[in-house]
């Protein structure tokens, strides 16, 4: 089904609602074969009860699951800007470290920086982290550690800097654990399985005219295909055409590679 995130939303989403409509309509030509509207019409104001009150705790949970799969999709494109951000005032702070740390450190950071444009977000794709990436954090990190916090003129540039190096290596751990799905399968067991008994459900509503009938069921399966799409396009934030942009370390590694390609001259 991952291929659908590769497509425009509205080609993805015309795709899936005219499968789905055209089995929805299937199930309900088999059933108005086998009854008569009249027959069902005898039971409309229980069922009517029934369905309302089904309709309200479905919606209750699809409501819960777009809002974490939103906010979760929001967090990640969030955390790449902190992320980017945070590598980017790094580089700038290193000017007041002497010359060979001030190298050092804005060379460990362009490395960083390109290896996530590079190599990790291609790594996110499987919800994995890219092996370079790590070893460009360990070395950004031992050439932190390293260093001799005594002869430096300003301590406290370094203490400032080595805090946000740890919260840059946390916005790494927030941007990777985005990758991975976060919508469990019982989760969307209990949303597919919620759909299509809400669709079979308006088979057995006793209307007369087989087009409203037609009409009304395809309504509610577009609407319901739309959310469950949606859902799934949410719950993968760095895949497809609505991933999130990768423009922010885009902009940041070009511009640490600008810089380090001219000091190093």
């Amino acid at each position: 089904m991952e291929f659908l995130l590769d497509l425009p939303f509205v080609v993805s989403f015309v795709l899936v609602c005219v499968v789905c409509v055209a089995v929805a309509n299937l199930g309900l030509w088999l059933v108005r074969k086998k009854f008569a509207p009249e027959s069902l019409k005898e039971n409309h104001e229980v069922a009517a009860s029934i369905f309302n009150a089904y309709g309200m705790l479905y919606a209750v949970v699809v409501a819960f699951v777009v809002f974490v799969t939103w906010t979760r999709y929001d967090e990640a494109s969030k955390n790449i800007e902190l992320e980017a951000s945070e590598a980017s005032d790094l580089f700038f702070v290193a000017n007041v470290f002497p010359d060979t740390l001030k190298k050092q450190v804005r060379q460990a950071l362009s490395d960083y920086m390109n290896s996530i444009y590079n190599d990790e977000w291609k790594a996110m794709l499987n919800g994995e982290s890219s092996p370079k990436t790590v070893d460009a954090v360990r070395k950004l990190m031992h050439v932190y550690i390293s260093m001799d916090v005594k002869s430096l003129d300003n301590v406290p540039a370094y203490q400032e800097s080595f805090k946000r190096l740890n919260d840059l290596a946390q916005y790494r751990r927030l941007r990777n654990y985005s990758a991975a799905d976060s919508v469990p399968n019982v989760i969307w067991v209990v949303l597919l399985l919620g759909a299509i008994i809400e669709v079979i459900y308006t088979y057995f509503f006793g209307v007369k005219k087989a087009v409203v009938q037609y009409c009304m069921t395809s309504a509610l399966t577009v609407t319901l295909t739309l959310i469950l799409v949606l859902i799934f396009t949410l719950d993968h934030p760095f895949k497809g055409t609505n991933a999130v942009s990768s423009a922010p370390i885009k902009n940041v590694s070009e511009m640490m590679g600008r810089i380090v390609q001219n000091q190093n001259k």
